[in-house]
């Protein structure tokens, strides 16, 4: 089976979740190539095993480039394999595993963190785990599909999603930025959104390196925390922090990769590089747990 029928089957398997980014109207999947809604908005599926759901054309900064070096830190160096164990811990032992679970990233990125999330729910809710990645870069997505062909993948804003109303029962939201009002709408009543945010000392040897003195040496999650919870109960705030050690190559990908230095030029990074000694970075990180309506 192709990518691009087997990613056709897994969106018809649960075209339920899904309606018309446009016109919000019911989708249908047609001959395992179009996803087409009631008033005939067709969108395709690619070759490569997902589906474009934006209405016009968008770009990011993320490239290709940009997104092999972040999965090879997460994939090769682990660098979030701690925080991953949080959250699966805090699901495995939260959610009811009485019924099939539906959870959407949003923001997936290269879709590693979602890959490796429902990979270990699967042991344990019997009824089934059905993982949707959404992100603007469709680079980002066409890696994700390359490497995760279990999942469902799709280029979709998120201040438009192309789904139903209560469609989830969880939403991931790692270090990417939010809609709280779209994430309501989304989730079911009694779902949980899981929110990772920096913590102060997050990536504190970089912040150092580049920009001791200055105000963005420090950091205060604070007023996301308070944004956060005006929009949703909120259930719980677990810290993780640990060290990790980088070679220099993956240390380069780290670099490469963090929003941080995107304003500052090779030449300068390299000088800052020849004059630090880099080899471990602190990830430091909470992940905010909110609640929509009451618990079950």
């Amino acid at each position: 089976m192709n990518k691009r029928i087997k990613s056709a089957r897994q969106v018809q398997q649960h075209q339920s979740l899904f309606h018309c980014p446009i016109c919000q109207s019911f989708m249908e999947v047609h001959e395992s190539k179009s996803f087409i809604c009631q008033k005939g908005h067709t969108f395709d599926f690619t070759k490569k095993g997902y589906i474009n759901l934006t209405t016009r054309p968008s770009k990011t900064k993320y490239t290709k480039e940009l997104f092999e070096a972040r999965r090879e830190l997460m994939v090769e160096q682990q660098l979030f394999e701690p925080l991953l164990e949080k959250i699966d811990a805090w699901i495995q032992n939260t959610v009811s595993r009485q019924d099939a679970l539906t959870i959407l990233d949003t923001g997936c990125g290269e879709g590693s963190h979602l890959a490796r999330i429902t990979e270990k729910l699967h042991n344990t809710f019997t009824n089934g785990v059905t993982g949707v990645g959404i992100d603007l870069s469709k680079e980002g997505i066409m890696t994700a599909a390359k490497n995760y062909p279990e999942t469902i993948w799709a280029v979709a804003d998120l201040a438009h999603s192309p789904f139903r109303d209560q469609s989830f029962q969880l939403l991931l939201n790692i270090l990417s930025p939010s809609n709280y009002g779209e994430f309501s709408r989304l989730l079911k009543n009694g779902g949980y959104v899981l929110k990772v945010v920096p913590q102060q000392n997050y990536l504190t040897e970089l912040r150092d390196a580049f920009f001791k003195d200055t105000d963005r040496a420090s950091y205060s999650n604070d007023d996301t925390v308070d944004l956060f919870t005006r929009h949703f109960q909120l259930k719980d705030r677990i810290r993780v922090t640990y060290n990790v050690d980088l070679n220099p190559s993956s240390m380069q990908s780290l670099i490469q990769m963090t929003p941080l230095t995107w304003s500052i030029s090779e030449t300068d990074i390299q000088a800052v590089l020849d004059k630090h000694s880099l080899s471990s970075i602190t990830v430091d990180l909470e992940i905010l747990i909110g609640i929509k309506g009451h618990e079950k």
